[in-house]
């Protein structure tokens, strides 16, 4: 859902800013979170080849997985959304394609926002880490 949200935000920005900085980083951050979104939704194979006994017993909520906090997850939500402007931001001269006025792409600033939130999302997945959450 972040995914579509991101790119509606572009879809939706004026003809004049679409190739700006922040619709740009809209865009990237965008292809990273439906990437970790594609994987975090396929099957899991934990429960293949069990017994209804050992099925049971992996289903008991002493063995279940602990999910992170909530501040942990919103961390790893900006270091997602931040890793594509910080290893996308070399794919913007194809914009010079779509758009043929566009001469001159915002590379040095899309780059360097995606790297201020990737190391936001570290930064404070580090805190809650250390700090046991909430």
């Amino acid at each position: 859902m972040l995914a579509a949200a991101a790119m509606c935000f572009w879809i939706f920005s004026p003809l004049e800013a679409k190739f700006s900085t922040l619709p740009l980083v809209f865009v990237l951050g965008r292809l990273t979170l439906l990437i970790k979104s594609i994987f975090l939704l396929r099957k899991s194979s934990e429960g293949l080849g069990l017994t209804a006994s050992d099925f049971d017993e992996l289903s008991n909520t002493a063995n279940r997985k602990q999910m992170p906090s909530i501040p942990n997850q919103a961390a790893r939500i900006v270091q997602d959304f931040g890793t594509g402007p910080l290893l996308l931001w070399t794919i913007l001269h194809i914009g010079k394609d779509i758009d043929r006025s566009w001469n001159d792409p915002p590379r040095l600033a899309v780059f360097l926002t995606g790297a201020v939130l990737f190391s936001l999302g570290w930064l404070i997945r580090g805190l809650t880490a250390s700090s046991g959450g909430l």
